[in-house]
């Protein structure tokens, strides 16, 4: 087994809109789409489209949303062992994109936040050579949050961390605990700059205490990726821009393939930069995510 993923898993409710509008202000919807998502959900999906052996630990209720979920992952060829069904509401993501392709997003975390330590197969999860994790809203119930916290203390592959701006948000001191254990971090230009206040670069040196490579995605400018001893800074490829939602899980897709294919991290990161690439245009997080046999 090749990578499991540990994160939200939602309903994406993707409105179309005229502009994304401030307080007090309006604008209307032109379209609305709907589809499966959450961030490591996301990524699991691009590496199974991409023929690795992938699981997910999540949880859903039992609701049409939960089913529709579940199934999505059982279509995509990810093993669902881990996914709990539960009492509850599923989780759901409204976003909303501009013209441009820009996006905001409110989460309804429900049951994501409620999965329990003792509810994860420890067994079945060490079959895996990599764990991806991704954040929790963590707003009502860290039980999530705790059990990961255990779960990368005693997991035995690689781990892989794309804290997004929730878990950036908490702070440096909050997320420790995660990122000591992590082999691969993966933050965007903004995530580092939140956590340590300082620039890109910078940011990604301080990360090295801890991690054996820091992945920064800077969006339109790229990727900067390094391990102390060789930096690269990886331009993004020049397409039309649709939908930017499911961006950087898309090029978490990417590069961890390529990690996992033993490939040098310059290779990783042309490959997240061109999986990302193909994913800002197409609206949806999973839709423009490319099977292996189509690339």
């Amino acid at each position: 087994m090749d990578v499991i993923g540990f994160g939200a898993l939602n309903v994406d409710k993707i409105y179309l809109v005229s502009e994304i509008p401030k307080a007090e202000e309006e604008s209307y919807v032109l379209d609305l789409k709907v589809y499966p998502g959450g961030s490591s959900a996301n990524t699991i999906v691009g590496l199974s489209r991409l023929g690795l052996k992938t699981g997910f630990i999540g949880k859903v209720g039992k609701d049409e949303e939960g089913a529709f979920l579940v199934e999505d992952l059982k279509k995509e060829g990810v093993d669902t062992h881990n996914v709990i069904v539960s009492d509850g509401r599923t989780g759901c993501a409204m976003v909303f994109v501009d013209k441009k392709g820009e996006r905001a997003i409110l989460l309804d975390p429900a049951l994501n936040d409620t999965i329990g330590f003792d509810e994860i197969d420890l067994d079945y999860v060490n079959k895996f050579k990599l764990l991806h994790l991704s954040s929790f809203v963590c707003k009502f119930n860290d039980s999530s949050f705790e059990s990961q916290k255990k779960l990368v203390e005693i997991f035995n592959g690689v781990v892989s961390f794309d804290p997004g701006s929730i878990y950036a948000k908490f702070g440096l001191e909050k997320i420790k605990p995660l990122i000591k254990h992590t082999d691969v971090f993966m933050p965007n230009e903004g995530e580092v700059k939140l956590l340590t206040g300082l620039d890109y670069k910078d940011g990604a040196e301080f990360f090295l205490q801890w991690c054996e490579v820091v992945v920064v995605k800077r969006g339109d400018k790229g990727c900067y990726i390094t391990d102390g001893k060789n930096s690269y800074e990886i331009p993004a490829y020049n397409v039309k821009v649709v939908d930017t939602t499911g961006a950087g899980d898309a090029f978490n897709a990417g590069f961890l393939y390529g990690y996992l294919k033993g490939k040098g991290l310059d290779e990783c990161g042309k490959l997240g930069n061109y999986i990302a690439s193909l994913c800002i245009q197409k609206v949806g997080a999973r839709t423009g995510l490319p099977f292996i046999n189509r690339l």
